[in-house]
């Protein structure tokens, strides 16, 4: 533990949530419920490794993000009820909004001081980001937009920002100006 911490380079301003990383095994049918349903706009895309990764705007560079990991179970529980045993992956990390890449400098180094690891930055194209954990084992990132999707019309032949190659079914739609279908939701 860090026993005093006014040794620490200044903190940074944070501006909320970047992106919230969530798991699902089905990119299409999320694009179609949280776009078509939800109304929020999908604003970039890309492959991290071999799986699709997908954002949605909540506010001006704040997201909602969805790895596609098939076969993965879903996270059958309603709010503020116990989980299921075992429990199913439905989080994959947070990451927090920073203004710009000094910020996300000075936050490397303030956790380096405080004895925290942390990655170099990775350059994801339209963000750029730092890993590290929280005392409890959470994955944690804060990120910066290079390239903005948020808060304006999306783009979708930017290949900055969408980069998929093989996007889903319901991304063409969008594209196309509308989408058939949604799934069906259901409390539990």
């Amino acid at each position: 533990m860090t026993d005093h911490l006014d040794h620490l380079p200044e903190a940074p301003h944070w501006r909320g949530v970047n992106h919230l990383a969530l798991v699902t095994p089905d990119m299409d049918a999320t694009v179609r419920f949280y776009a078509g349903v939800l109304g929020m706009r999908v604003v970039a895309t890309t492959m991290a490794g071999p799986m699709r990764h997908y954002f949605f705007e909540t506010s001006p560079q704040n997201t909602v993000a969805f790895f596609e990991i098939p076969g993965a179970e879903t996270f059958d529980k309603g709010a503020g009820s116990p989980p299921p045993r075992p429990i199913p992956i439905q989080l994959d990390h947070i990451s927090f909004n920073l203004p710009d890449e000094a910020a996300l400098e000075m936050l490397r180094k303030r956790l380096l001081a405080a004895g925290s690891e942390v990655t170099e930055v990775v350059d994801h194209d339209f963000i750029r980001s730092v890993y590290f954990t929280d005392p409890n084992g959470i994955a944690l990132e804060a990120s910066y937009w290079v390239t903005d999707g948020t808060g304006r019309e999306a783009d979708a032949t930017d290949p900055q920002l969408f980069s998929d190659p093989d996007p889903v079914p319901a991304l063409a739609e969008l594209r196309a100006g509308q989408l058939t279908d949604a799934p069906r939701t259901r409390l539990v």
